[in-house]
């Protein structure tokens, strides 16, 4: 019987790079929108063409099949217009099959003399990530074109479009894993999945709950606890020879979140199945890095544990141990993350005395009321790592606004009855930022919640709905920086 699960790790289209056009061979052309507005539209076999970016347009005859527009050209724009092209082209094939048509899988596309090298990255990862498809049916999937041709002159072309695809891949790596049905995705899945996903160049460790257990993860064991589907910790050691500086990136790993005994409320609880996009997003920036073999020692921890209901569930009101000794008195249990990530945070600089840390989590819906459904909050203690964080999402397309560590709700943190409070008062966002502070023993360090972002209901640039694969390229470029 077929697997109707897609593969982990997704195939991607490839992209090569030719230096003149080939007949025969379907082709698109990039056009970009008038200066000005009073210019009228190209018009092209009839078919009115405005330029403005990620509008595609199919034209009969026998030029190009598809105009795309570039609308002013910025970098954004192209990864825009990569991605809603990779689209119309699918589209256009699976028409073409059904009406009895031959197939073609593959298109190529000239780029335009002005495109520099952040164009030909923008546009890459747009048509890489555009035509990502995610859906677990008996039927057979629906074609997709398999090869785009871009065809250029500059010497530099394939060198950036293998970065590109590795990033790319990075992201889709983490839409996959996020996109995962929670019935399939246990922690010992997702641990199993990050070993046998990771490369040659990473070494991946399994800790099982014993482990955890004989090591004092409390945290991680009070929200597995209410489970039948034990937690797990992923270790992953990145260690090229003379790297310099090291990296500790942390992942929040909840394969499922009910709540616990506090629990959500049903409508949208489908969606936990991407409540460790965070991890998903650690675990696929690892497999990035040692392919681009970065001269950065990277750890990365994902503890993973399903936050569900029965009569071993951890409760409001308990006091938990976190590794190292630490206490936390629990006010909600559908505070989950914080609880698991303190316990990695804690494990991770003690073990391996990072120079940098970095967590990634879909943390808190406050965050999505603050900033919205496309941008990620940072936190930081540091303004260089922050700035850091910051420019390398700029690169490669993901958004970040740093948030502030407001000082005066540093004391809500403090507990009564234990160390910390797990809930304390104000902002949530910023309040669950400074309860993880505490456990980061003063290093440089930023927190990336990504609860808005990780997953869409649309498209939107190369972004599909589920899971989003948000994080995966920003941590890939930091280290890249880092190097």
């Amino acid at each position: 019987m077929r697997n109707p699960l897609p593969p982990v790790p997704a195939t991607l289209l490839d992209i090569e790079v030719t230096a003149e056009l080939r007949r025969g061979v379907p082709a698109a052309r990039l056009v970009a929108a008038p200066d000005n507005d009073d210019v009228e539209p190209l018009e092209i076999e009839g078919v009115r063409i405005t330029g403005k970016a990620g509008d595609v347009q199919t034209v009969p005859g026998g030029g190009p099949r598809w105009i795309a527009g570039l609308g002013g050209g910025e970098p954004k724009e192209y990864r825009k217009t990569g991605a809603a092209l990779v689209r119309a082209v699918n589209a256009t094939l699976a028409e073409d099959v059904e009406n009895g048509g031959k197939a073609f899988r593959a298109v190529q596309l000239a780029l335009p003399e002005e495109a520099s090298g952040e164009h030909v990255t923008e546009l890459a990862l747009g048509l890489l990530l555009g035509g990502y498809r995610y859906k677990v049916s008996g039927a057979d999937p629906k074609p997709s074109v398999r090869t785009v041709r871009l065809v250029g002159a500059d010497p530099a072309l394939p060198e950036l479009v293998a970065r590109a695809s590795v990033l790319a891949a990075a992201t889709a790596l983490t839409r996959d894993l996020a996109n995962t049905p929670s019935n399939v995705k246990t922690p010992a899945w997702l641990a199993d999945t990050a070993a046998r996903v990771a490369g040659p160049r990473v070494e991946v460790t399994v800790r099982d709950e014993k482990w955890l257990a004989a090591e004092g993860f409390g945290g991680v064991l009070a929200v597995g606890g209410g489970s039948a589907r034990p937690p797990r910790l992923i270790e992953m050691a990145y260690k090229p020879s003379g790297a310099s500086p090291h990296l500790l990136l942390v992942g929040k790993g909840i394969t499922f979140d009910t709540g616990g005994l506090s629990i959500k409320p049903a409508d949208g609880m489908h969606l936990m199945r991407t409540d460790m996009a965070g991890g998903a997003a650690v675990i696929a920036a690892v497999r990035g890095i040692a392919a681009l073999g970065l001269p950065v020692r990277v750890t990365a921890l994902v503890p993973c544990a399903e936050n569900h209901v029965s009569g071993s569930s951890y409760r409001p009101g308990d006091i938990v141990r976190h590794y190292g000794g630490k206490t936390t008195e629990v006010g909600n249990t559908d505070a989950e993350g914080r609880m698991v990530l303190a316990d990695a945070l804690v494990y991770g600089i003690r073990r391996f005395s990072p120079d940098y840390v970095v967590d990634a989590a879909t943390l808190t819906g406050a965050m999505k009321v603050s900033l919205g459904l496309r941008t990620g909050g940072l936190f930081a203690s540091d303004d260089s790592l922050a700035a850091l964080v910051s420019e390398a999402g700029s690169r490669v397309g993901e958004a970040w606004w740093r948030m502030p560590l407001v000082e005066d709700y540093a004391e809500n943190v403090r507990g009564e009855f234990g160390d910390v409070r797990q809930t304390p008062g104000g902002p949530g966002g910023i309040t669950a930022a400074l309860f993880l502070r505490e456990f980061t023993a003063g290093l440089p360090w930023a927190h990336l919640d990504i609860a808005g972002p990780a997953r869409s209901e649309k498209n939107y640039d190369e972004v599909v709905p589920g899971a989003t694969g948000f994080a995966a390229r920003t941590l890939v470029e930091l280290a890249a920086s880092l190097g």
